[in-house]
């Protein structure tokens, strides 16, 4: 293609831009299309300063129209943001300070099928081995930061795509505070508040103070809740078959099984752990901010009645209860089904008035959510109204992935884990005394046990 003649005046622009068919080939070619702009520029520039406004509106003004007359046309769009991100990054779930971004910006693989051909331990092409170097490159380059369990780091956009696979089932990590981490551990800041009593965030208080009077000193206490990256596996055995045969079913398998037992785990770690090599649950025991709301005098084992309900509402920290939501064992079902409330002989449904149409999923006006994480009915925690904003989860960020032939060689299949390092806990330390009344606040209430 020849350079075109650069246009002089207004009118030479005009009938320029005027022309599909001159115009297609500037536009299919980019280093034309800059060549053009520039020493257009340029020229114009030098003979008329003034005219850059004039030429801007005219440029907009015709190019627009041109497009719209031309639909078909292959124009070869600018791309202005030079770290443009991989669709993955839709819900904020992409990080470019993740380990896994270099891969990336490498482009090695283009989905999960290509990474796990290029991982699978019988992939001797060159050009497996070529991926598989840099692989290894990537993965040693950031040996001082990334746990050496052996594997292949997963690209960025691929672990973006697991999670949100996985948020999608996932209960608490969606609401709960996502800390990324950088390092194995992570301390992160709290204000050491116990009491709002006399004072707020540990020890600031405001005075009225006369004209010319004295200040009086105070200051928030501060603390802190260590985040240490805990490693979950998952762990699975595949026919080499599939990787030969059935790569894209594999594939599938991979983007939605995986993901999915990955947060089912998280989730009962959220909930339940112990916070000894995994994460501390908001329902554990060794969570000291949580309250719990004692059985009402008389009631029966393994039941929920509207006071117990009521009353956990009133333990929610006011701030918290636009964010809260009930997390029920399944188990709870029925008592929350058929619980009445007593008026004078009579009585009335609190929860579901008829079987016509499903249940409300809100109580109180906050969202319901049915598990068979938490405990079972009659539990301690088989029904709990929490704000997971007061949650840390530290997410390390890299998701590893491994295929090994040798401990199911006899069967002629491969070992596949993946792993992951995060920890979870609570964001606050202890429950809250309010400034009036005896019963301590907290974003984590349960029922004590019916036993």
């Amino acid at each position: 293609m020849t350079t075109p003649v650069i246009p002089k005046t207004a009118d030479e622009l005009e009938a320029m831009l005027g022309d599909s068919a001159q115009m297609q080939d500037v536009f299919s070619d980019p280093k034309a299309f800059r060549e053009f702009i520039g020493n257009y520029a340029k020229t114009t520039m030098e003979a008329d300063a003034d005219i850059a406004t004039q030429v801007k509106e005219e440029t907009q003004r015709v190019l627009n129209q041109w497009l719209k007359d031309n639909p078909d046309a292959k124009v070869q769009r600018l791309n202005l943001d030079p770290s443009a991100a991989p669709v993955a990054q839709s819900k904020s779930l992409y990080s470019n300070i993740a380990p896994g971004a270099k891969i990336d910006q490498e482009k090695i693989f283009d989905s999960t099928r290509e990474f796990l051909a290029t991982i699978f331990h019988k992939a001797k092409s060159p050009a497996a081995a070529e991926k598989q170097g840099k692989l290894e490159a990537i993965r040693n380059a950031f040996g001082s930061t990334v746990p050496s369990d052996g594997g292949f780091l997963i690209p960025e956009s691929l672990r973006a795509e697991l999670l949100r696979v996985a948020l999608e089932t996932a209960i608490v990590r969606p609401r709960a505070r996502v800390v990324p981490m950088e390092t194995l551990t992570v301390p992160f800041p709290t204000i050491d508040s116990t009491s709002n009593a006399s004072n707020v965030y540990g020890g600031v208080t405001a005075y009225w103070t006369e004209e010319a009077g004295a200040l009086v000193d105070s200051s928030a206490k501060f603390g802190r809740v260590k985040l240490e990256a805990k490693k979950l596996t998952a762990y699975s055995e595949v026919p080499n078959e599939l990787f030969t045969d059935s790569l894209i079913s594999l594939d599938m398998f991979i983007n939605e099984v995986f993901p999915e037992a990955l947060a089912w785990f998280e989730d009962i770690a959220f909930m339940r752990g112990t916070g000894v090599g995994e994460p501390l649950g908001f329902l554990h025991a060794q969570n000291k901010a949580a309250v719990s709301v004692t059985k009402e005098a008389g009631q029966a084992a393994a039941t929920i009645v509207w006071e117990n309900i009521v009353k956990m509402y009133s333990r929610m920290l006011p701030t918290s209860l636009q964010r809260a939501v009930w997390i029920a064992h399944i188990d709870t079902f029925p008592e929350l089904a058929t619980m009445a409330l007593a008026v004078g002989t009579g009585g009335s449904a609190v929860w579901l008035n008829n079987g016509v149409e499903g249940p409300p999923m809100t109580i109180l006006g906050r969202p319901v959510y049915f598990t068979e994480k938490a405990e079972s009915v009659g539990g301690a925690g088989d029904l709990n109204f929490v704000d997971l904003g007061y949650y840390l989860i530290g997410d390390r960020q890299a998701i590893q992935a491994e295929t090994s032939p040798h401990y199911k060689f006899q069967n002629d299949m491969t070992a596949i884990r993946f792993i992951e390092r995060v920890d979870g806990r609570p964001w606050i330390q202890s429950a809250i005394t309010p400034n009036k009344g005896a019963n301590t606040l907290s974003p984590f209430v349960k029922i004590a046990t019916r036993a």
